[in-house]
């Protein structure tokens, strides 16, 4: 039976984990819970990270075993709220169409473009309709924190980037890198929607961490190779189209990288941190009173395929 959540389970940080990120605590310093929502459930560990109490959720699964089309994001989501949380720190693993976004750097996010299609992205379909302004869908001031953060770290960073999120699980074709740079785009992901809306609609402030993995689909032939401008590039060609073998790759050799961020923004958070109250409080309040329901935290379309592409294959790789 999992352990039931007590007061002392609450959390005002969650960390989210992207691909290559699925555990934040030593095992026996931390405690797994199975949290029923509305949409099915999510699971949640609590622990202890550079001194704060933090809700870690890997959003594709502790196997990398649910595609970013069927992660059960309301699911997810409303469970972090549920615990209390304000202040969510997600990471992510995106590819750069922007040359000026190469391997080996971090990105603070700010803007995002909505490629997506078909995923559930908000918790007000039924009831009151609630209309969420998503000019600013990061919060400014996790931002300012995060950047702050990686400025003290000497990290080599962006400290904006408007990223594009596609449907996945596959990756773009290199008409599709092209026409996403053409639209302002830098950086392209599969997951940061409709997670920042949604955490927005619960009045919690989002920041997103975006570690660059590849040059998507591969910059032209004639374009100049970033990697050897910049001393956060790997050695190999940033030219290359990506791969899930690639992205492995420089996101295990990264990790110490992303982990020491994650630490520098837990650290630097301040403890009076308050969210922008984008949703009338009492309509928060209604969407965490609904009645909750047990059933697997992942989200099938409206054909259910077999268990099997539902779930993935656990050497798959999406950003």
């Amino acid at each position: 039976m999992e352990p039931a959540v007590t007061p002392s389970d609450l959390a005002q940080i969650a960390v989210i984990g992207g691909s290559g990120l699925y555990q934040l605590f030593a095992p026996d310093e931390s405690t797994v819970h199975e949290i029923a929502t509305p949409y099915g459930s999510a699971s949640v560990t609590i622990g202890q990270r550079a001194g704060r109490r933090v809700a870690f959720l890997p959003r594709h699964g502790t196997g990398h075993s649910v595609a970013p089309h069927l992660i059960n994001y309301r699911a997810n989501i409303w469970a972090l709220a549920s615990l209390g949380v304000k202040a969510i720190i997600s990471s992510a693993a995106v590819g750069g169409v922007n040359p000026e976004y190469p391997p080996g750097m971090l990105v603070v996010t700010d803007q995002f473009i909505d490629r997506t299609s078909g995923r559930p992205d908000t918790f007000y379909d039924r009831g009151s309709v609630q209309h969420l302004s998503a000019a600013d869908p990061f919060d400014p001031m996790l931002r300012r924190v995060a950047v702050e953060a990686l400025e003290a770290l000497g990290e080599l960073f962006a400290p904006t980037g408007t990223v594009v999120i596609i449907q996945g699980p596959r990756f773009s074709t290199r008409a599709e890198s092209l026409w996403f740079r053409a639209a302002g785009a830098d950086i392209v992901n599969m997951t940061q929607y409709p997670e920042v809306v949604l955490a927005s609609e619960l009045n919690m402030g989002t920041v997103n961490l975006s570690f660059v993995t590849d040059a998507d689909a591969g910059l032209s032939p004639l374009e100049p190779d970033p990697g050897a401008e910049t001393a956060a590039a790997p050695a190999d060609s940033a030219t290359d189209a990506v791969t899930a073998d690639l992205v492995f790759r420089r996101l295990r050799e990264a990790q110490p990288r992303i982990l020491a961020a994650i630490d520098g923004i837990l650290r630097a958070l301040p403890q009076s941190f308050a969210p922008r109250p984008l949703i009338a409080p009492e309509q928060v309040r209604a969407v965490l009173e609904r009645e909750v329901q047990h059933h697997p935290g992942f989200e099938l379309p409206p054909l259910n395929p077999p268990t099997s592409q539902a779930h993935g294959d656990t050497a798959s790789v999406q950003r």
